[in-house]
C-alpha cells in the first residue's frame, strides 16, 4: 500500500496551487494523508476527487467550512497498521513521549503545523512523521512531502521528497 503524506498546504495564501510533482503522486497513492492547514476548501475538494482514499484533519488556520468537513484527529487502519493524523503536537522537546501518551494504540502518527520535516520513533514504538509543507518552506531549505509503503503490517520506504523552488514571473 503506497501512502502520500502532506500538510500545511496553505492555499491560496502561500502558493496558488499544489506543485506539479505532488499532484503527480496523488494517483499513485492508495491513501493520501493530509495533516491540516488546508486553508481553502478547493484543496480538500481536489484531493477528494483525485485520491483513492483521503484521510485528513483540520489545522489551526482552517476555518468553519473545513472544520465542518474534517475532524481534529483522524484514525485509520491501513495495511495492518493503526495510523493517526493530527495537526499540532506541541513543542519538539518531549514530542515522542507526549504523543505516545496522547495516542495510545497507534503505530504511526502523521502531524504538521511546524512545516519542519520530522521522522522519529517514540520509546513506545509510535512512529512520528511530519512531511513538512509542499508550499511554504518557512525556515527550511526546501518545500517537502513524504511517501511511504505499508507492506505486511510494516511501514517501509519512508521518503522525504524535496520540491523544486517555485519560479515567479
Amino acid at each position: 500500500m503506497r501512502l502520500l503524506l502532506m500538510s500545511d498546504t496553505h492555499l491560496p495564501k502561500r502558493a496558488k496551487e499544489l506543485p506539479a510533482p505532488l499532484l503527480e503522486e496523488i494517483p499513485r497513492a492508495d491513501v493520501v494523508l493530509h495533516a491540516g492547514d488546508w486553508v481553502d476548501t478547493a484543496t480538500l475538494d481536489l484531493l477528494e476527487s483525485r485520491s483513492r482514499r483521503l484521510v485528513g484533519v483540520y489545522g489551526n488556520n482552517d476555518g468553519p467550512a473545513l472544520r465542518a468537513r474534517l475532524p481534529e484527529v483522524a484514525r485509520a487502519d491501513l495495511g495492518g497498521l493503526r495510523f493517526g493524523a493530527v495537526h499540532e503536537t506541541g513543542p519538539a522537546q518531549g514530542r515522542e513521549v507526549r504523543c505516545a501518551a496522547r495516542f495510545p494504540g497507534l503505530d504511526v502518527l502523521v502531524f504538521g503545523h511546524s512545516h519542519i520535516p520530522w521522522d522519529t520513533t517514540a520509546p513506545s514504538g509510535l512512529r512520528l512523521l511530519n512531511p513538512g509543507s509542499p508550499t511554504d518552506r518557512r525556515r527550511q531549505p526546501y518545500c517537502t512531502y513524504m511517501t511511504a509503503t505499508v507492506d505486511g503490517g510494516r511501514l517501509t520506504d519512508v521518503e522525504l521528497h524535496r520540491l523544486p523552488p517555485r519560479h515567479t514571473t
